[in-house]
């Protein structure tokens, strides 16, 4: 058994509970805030007009794609990097041109109602 009287170790338990309580949000914070690449000033909004009309989604995982895919490739490969209207030579990372938002940018990894696989 242990040296410590019980009271000590209550002390010890509680102390970390606390410190780890106080430490959760404070790495939510700091080290999924850095996780995530900011999107670019230029990027397309939920609120964008043509971002509603066209059910855009930055997360095709979020989308509404497993109800309204369309034709030419399987679901899971329906995302902005396939589609004929992502313009690669444009932005830079996971944020790309797109030639359905003139002077902004998608991300890669995004969906619309409008994809269309790439060809070729």
């Amino acid at each position: 058994m242990s040296d410590q009287p019980i009271s000590q170790s209550r002390r010890d338990a509680v102390k970390v509970m606390l410190g780890t309580a106080v430490a959760i949000p404070m790495i939510n914070l700091v080290g999924f805030g850095t996780a995530h690449a900011a999107a670019p000033a230029n990027a397309v909004t939920p609120d964008d007009p043509t971002a509603q009309a066209l059910k855009y989604s930055q997360d095709a995982t979020q989308s509404i794609r497993d109800s309204a895919a369309r034709p030419g490739a399987p679901t899971g490969e329906q995302h902005c990097a396939t589609c004929m209207f992502m313009l690669a030579d444009q932005g830079e990372g996971d944020w790309k041109g797109c030639s359905l938002f003139p002077g902004k940018l998608i991300n890669v990894n995004g969906w619309c109602t409008s994809w269309t696989l790439k060809a070729g």
